[in-house]
């Protein structure tokens, strides 16, 4: 028998309390508690995470990109932008998400105003490459961080390889390298 959600994870009502007039979607997944908010929310959602003496999540383990292209089921924003942190006191884990929507076509590399995020370095200074890897595989840029730029693929790349829309035999850039043998290099 499949386990019903129980949302009393004490972190939504810390938050709850921290922000009385905004509204937030809570979810559990295999006793997983996720907190979905606003992206104008984040960063002071993260911020009392990380600074309320009742939650105190202390640890930034990861910050992933997902894209919901295609997806079966509706979701508020085609990306999603997930932060998993963690209380090393209470050794508990709490995922807060956001989504954001494009306003621009998703082909190129073109910066889109809605695909922008205030950074957590200044919070987790370990959020630096996390960033930068969802900046470079999925186009979500990061505002505030203290050194955006690709970090898994070249400055002039020509897309963002892990969006669903990215050719899977890619866009050209296999048939520009410049081909090296054992003698020139």
């Amino acid at each position: 028998m499949p386990a019903t959600p129980s949302f009393d994870h004490p972190t939504f009502a810390v938050v709850k309390g921290a922000f009385p007039s905004r509204s937030f979607r809570a979810t559990e997944f295999r006793n997983r508690p996720t907190l979905v908010v606003a992206a104008a929310d984040l960063h002071e959602v993260l911020a009392v995470l990380r600074d309320d003496v009742r939650t105190r999540y202390d640890l930034l383990s990861d910050v992933v990109g997902i894209d919901y292209l295609n997806y079966p089921s509706p979701m508020p924003g085609r990306f999603g932008v997930v932060y998993i942190l963690r209380s090393t006191e209470r050794n508990d884990l709490f995922f807060v998400k956001v989504f954001l929507d494009p306003s621009l076509p998703t082909q190129g590399i073109d910066a889109d105003p809605a695909l922008w995020l205030d950074s957590a370095c200044d919070l987790w200074p370990g959020a630096e490459w996390p960033e930068r890897e969802v900046f470079d595989m999925f186009g979500i840029r990061f505002r505030n961080h203290p050194d955006l730029r690709r970090i898994l693929t070249w400055e002039t790349y020509p897309g963002h390889p892990l969006r669903k829309d990215y050719p899977l035999r890619g866009r050209g850039e296999r048939e520009s390298y410049r081909v090296i043998d054992r003698t020139s290099s």
